[in-house]
């Protein structure tokens, strides 16, 4: 006789189990692990809608800030860069143009930033304006003092304004062109010591409108290197909340960088 196959394997009372991660199946329907793991497995589920119910209730954190909303601010900051203390303290390292021999660039424009009223302000706001395009930045240089300035202050503050691109730098140089810039600062070929308070009595012999609660002066490193106005959303002046004059350069004296 030829050779038979063999038979199946005799039965056994051991269970056997086929491993799939976690959980298995199980050759037979008694087994107590089974049972077991079906307690785990329900347990599981009652955490799962659990957690899923929570998440209904409470609200998760968003990537914006509740206060970060296009339009929502009180009043506006207008900051002036002096163009010489960049370049001491950083512009002529990176070899930036605006700091290159012969510029003679004195205050140009850092920002037109709006403020909350009693400290603190928005930024990088969603809003279904577009953004400006290279053309359109490029052209605000002489404004910002370089495209990639303009486009920062559109992306970090412009867009808290609930303006559009064009309409934040318009509104920018409308503040600019309200206020006239001393005389005085165009003649300096050489760094001198003065107070911070020199600095913002000049802006007030040359702006009538101006009081010196209006603005404060800014220092780094001994250096002065900008003068923040306040201003209302219509541009006119006002004056400054106590959050920002507590940032007021706090020496008697600091140095004021020459012309280039």
């Amino acid at each position: 006789m030829g050779a038979q196959l063999p038979g199946p394997p005799a039965a056994t009372t051991r269970s056997r189990i086929l491993d799939f991660g976690e959980w298995g199946v199980y050759k037979t329907q008694n087994d107590p692990r089974k049972a077991k793991n079906m307690r785990i497995g329900d347990k599981a589920r009652a955490l799962a809608v659990l957690v899923a119910l929570l998440l209904l209730v409470v609200p998760m954190p968003t990537t914006a800030r509740a206060q970060d909303r296009a339009g929502a601010f009180d009043h506006y900051v207008l900051a002036l860069s002096w163009m010489p203390a960049f370049c001491t303290l950083e512009g002529a390292r990176r070899e930036d143009a605006r700091c290159a021999p012969g510029s003679a660039l004195g205050w140009m424009v850092h920002g037109l930033w709006p403020q909350h009223a009693g400290g603190g302000w928005p930024e990088y706001c969603p809003t279904p304006a577009r953004n400006p395009s290279r053309r359109e930045t490029a052209a605000q240089s002489d404004l910002f003092g370089a495209a990639g300035a303009a486009w920062h202050q559109w992306n970090k503050h412009g867009r808290c304004t609930g303006l559009s691109a064009d309409g934040y730098y318009a509104l920018t140089r409308a503040a600019l062109e309200r206020l006239v810039l001393p005389a005085v600062f165009d003649t300096l070929h050489s760094a001198v010591r003065v107070s911070p308070g020199a600095v913002e009595a000049a802006f007030v012999a040359a702006n009538p409108a101006l009081e010196r609660d209006m603005m404060i002066t800014t220092c780094r490193a001994g250096v002065i290197v900008e003068l923040r106005l306040c201003l209302t959303r219509e541009l006119e002046p006002r004056p400054c909340d106590a959050a920002l004059l507590r940032r007021s350069c706090p020496l008697p004296e600091a140095r004021l960088e020459a012309l280039r």
